[in-house]
């Protein structure tokens, strides 16, 4: 094999092919995480595997992406519909067919360092063979399994005549394995770079851009360019709505923000858009629910509640939709340049994106970016950034602009004051963020694929080594990212601060630590940063109902000496620099008041808290029913919505969804009441508005008793979504109070 060649491949079956004649039938095969990964190299090479025993094939990746499918009759009634329609066209991940129905041959393995949520808890193979590491760590444990084939999904355009590919939504990782496998070429070893083109993938800028002999073979037709995977968006309940309000507070104008995926991320940008765009409701909301008068000294010394005048950069692994509505709303505006001095001038004033000052060039001298007499270097950095207008020559210690020469010898005063006539108007190559992978719904791709290059290049992705981490480039990443608010999800806090967000405490994996500590280390080492750790505060419902601050936990992913700031639906802990008795009584003044004496109970037992401590009057009073009550009046306003940025479900999947999400969390934490509730339901006749609901179910017309008790339960699911405070599915478009006997 011709290595680094780039060779086009229009038949897969051929690079396979090519691939197991090379490397042999000895494969360890990687491919980056979510949406990025080849998946007709994939499904051809797990074929030839199922087929040839000879061949051990072991795969390593991350959150593969699978299409919803439900585990009971009802769930897979209901998701069919929505599966056919929202995912049409997009390929499935073969061998995750066959592991999910515990068909992989035993010569098929299985690793992942990251995995949907949950999607596990209960796989004992899944659980056995989860690598635990931290993103920035993937390329590394890769190797040290033993990969020899690597893959992903790339974009490809024209550009000067010449096709270039982008790592699209993919450079996490991708960057380092491609110099990884060239260090390892060098040394003789048979590794191969796998690379699957698609027109559909965004074709996205910053280091993502790479020559084809980047790659040893390219997948690359019309058969490859299938639909790309993205997920409907989750709904966002009350109380993840009121996290958003309280994170909203914190993030300063002219900072840096980082968050993740999901209904919380969701949130806190549907928080920081009200703010923005409907700053006095904002403030009303802000007065009534008791944060100013709680927090006042936090948000003035910390966070913010004014509109976004220089706006926003966002530095996050995950480039996710929100980060779009962000930038809409022209909050993520706030541009950075990769150049130390420009920086400097940025941060302390002197300088903007799109004002360039006249003495630019003697600031410039004055801080030694660039000699008094300008050199080709100099030159090249001044046009490079928009500093010197396009158009212009370098020669000889002379800028020419057309037949005008103009000295580049700026020790003389007169000729400091000419060239300012060549000054650009704005600065050129800033970003607004700097991404490593992405993934989200239709709509998100679409925006991407219809910006102008002058647009899209605003959107920077690079790896995971650059963004996830100080390292390598410390004073120009502290300068770009200052005022960070590094925003990260966990599932359980201990009242100490220590925080749970990847294993239950039993040792089974829930997902994967990802980058969440390299984020939390970031948040600790830039002066002005500060982690911002969101928690639900309560899980389950009913019987089932527990609370997610606990006095202690069997597993911590952040421990406790990197606590710093964490938020519930029933405010903010401020638990930096604290002493322990104060780090407990933020935590339980945040918690669920049917745990918070339990809580208080056990720290006064331990001694760690002082026996005459009592929880302010104000704090008592932590119940979903005090934020619906709080909150649910101003949706009328259009606020708070459970899609507040649209989403690809239709009316009727988002109220048979609620319903059976709210099904579900009935039977698992009232079965009293669920038992009782079906039983009357098999008295009552079946209500006119359900018609729609029924013919999408396929239970208009029921064929034996067993579809009839089917109809009648989801009759019941959508009869019972009524608001319920301690499931909050609170979608507004719910049937359900509609119905009438």
């Amino acid at each position: 094999m011709q290595e680094n060649s780039g060779i086009i491949y229009d038949d897969v079956k051929k690079c396979v092919d090519d691939v197991i004649n090379y490397v042999g039938k000895d494969i360890v095969f990687s491919m980056t995480l979510a949406l990025g990964k080849p998946i007709l190299f994939i499904n051809e090479l797990y074929k030839r595997a199922k087929k040839d025993s000879e061949i051990k094939l072991k795969i390593l990746t991350a959150l593969p992406l699978e299409k919803p499918r439900g585990n009971t009759e009802l769930e897979k009634r209901y998701l069919q519909p929505l599966v056919d329609r929202v995912f049409a066209g997009v390929p499935d991940i073969d061998y995750m067919l066959d592991f999910r129905e515990g068909k992989l041959p035993k010569n098929v393995e299985t690793y992942e360092f990251f995995s949907k949520a949950g999607g596990y808890l209960n796989n004992p193979v899944a659980q056995q063979n989860h690598m635990a590491t931290h993103y920035t760590h993937a390329c590394r444990d890769a190797t040290a399994l033993g990969v020899n084939v690597f893959g992903q999904l790339i974009g490809y355009r024209e550009i000067d005549g010449k096709t270039m590919y982008s790592m699209g939504c993919n450079t996490d990782i991708c960057l380092e394995a491609i110099q990884s496998f060239k260090e390892r070429k060098a040394k003789g070893e048979k590794v191969v770079l796998i690379g699957e083109a698609n027109k559909n993938m965004p074709f996205m800028y910053g280091d993502a851009v790479v020559e084809g002999t980047s790659y040893d073979m390219i997948l690359q037709g019309p058969q490859f360019d299938y639909e790309l995977f993205a997920p409907p968006k989750d709904p966002v309940s009350l109380s993840d709505h009121m996290i958003g309000v309280y994170v909203s507070t914190l993030i300063k104008d002219g900072g840096t923000i980082q968050v993740g995926i999901g209904a919380l991320g969701d949130a806190i940008v549907s928080g920081l858009i009200l703010r923005n765009d409907h700053n006095a409701l904002y403030q009303e909301i802000l007065e009534k629910s008791g944060i100013m008068s709680r927090y006042k000294k936090l948000i003035q010394t910390w966070g913010d509640t004014g509109v976004f005048e220089k706006g926003l950069y966002g530095s996050s692994e995950m480039f996710v939709d929100a980060f779009m509505q962000m930038y809409k709303s022209k909050i993520l505006k706030r541009q950075v340049f990769d150049s130390i001095p420009l920086m400097k001038l940025i941060n302390a004033g002197k300088l903007s994106a799109d004002n360039i000052p006249s003495d630019i060039i003697d600031q410039l001298i004055e801080m030694k970016a660039v000699h008094s007499a300008l050199d080709k270097e100099d030159f090249s950095f001044l046009a490079r950034f928009g500093i010197l207008k396009k158009g212009l020559g370098f020669a000889n210690n002379v800028i020419r602009d057309g037949e005008i020469n103009y000295s580049a010898n700026l020790n003389e005063e007169n000729n400091r004051l000419r060239i300012r006539a060549l000054l650009g108007e704005k600065l050129l190559g800033g970003q607004v963020i700097l991404g490593a992978f992405f993934v989200g719904p239709k709509a998100f791709y679409k925006a991407l694929n219809e910006m102008s290059e002058e647009e899209r290049q605003l959107f920077g992705m690079s790896g995971v080594d650059k963004v996830n981490q100080l390292y390598g480039g410390e004073e120009l990443r502290s300068l770009q990212r200052k005022d960070a608010r590094f925003v990260n999800t966990g599932m359980i806090v201990s009242v100490l601060g220590a925080i749970a967000s990847d294993q239950l405490q039993d040792g089974r994996v829930v997902s994967g630590i990802g980058g969440q500590y390299n984020f939390v280390a970031m948040g600790h080492a830039l002066p002005d940063a500060r982690v911002i750790m969101m928690i639900k505060s309560t899980k389950g419902s009913g019987k089932t109902l527990k609370s997610n601050i606990v006095f202690s936990y069997g597993h911590c992913s952040i421990p406790k000496h990197l606590r710093d700031i964490i938020v519930t639906e029933y405010g903010i802990a401020d638990v930096r620099s604290k002493p322990e008795k104060d780090v407990i009584a933020e935590l339980i003044k945040i918690t669920d008041s049917r745990f918070q004496m339990q809580l208080l109970d056990q720290a006064k037992k331990a001694g760690k808290i002082p026996l005459d401590y009592e929880i302010p009057e104000e704090y008592r009073h932590n119940t979903p029913a005090k934020i619906f009550s709080l909150l649910r009046p101003y949706q009328t306003q259009g606020v708070f919505k459970p899609f507040p940025f649209g989403t690809d479900l239709t009316e009727d999947d988002v109220a048979l969804g609620g319903s059976l999400k709210a099904l579900k969390n009935l039977a698992n934490g009232h079965r009293f009441k669920m038992a009782r509730g079906l039983l009357l339901e098999f008295f009552r006749p079946i209500p006119k508005s359900t018609d729609s609901h029924m013919k999408r179910m396929k239970l208009a017309n029921p064929s034996s008793l067993r579809e009839r008790i089917l109809r009648k339960v989801v009759v019941f699911a959508l009869r019972n979504t009524i608001h319920n405070f301690d499931q909050t599915p609170n979608y507004p478009m719910d049937s359900a109070k509609h119905l009438h006997a």
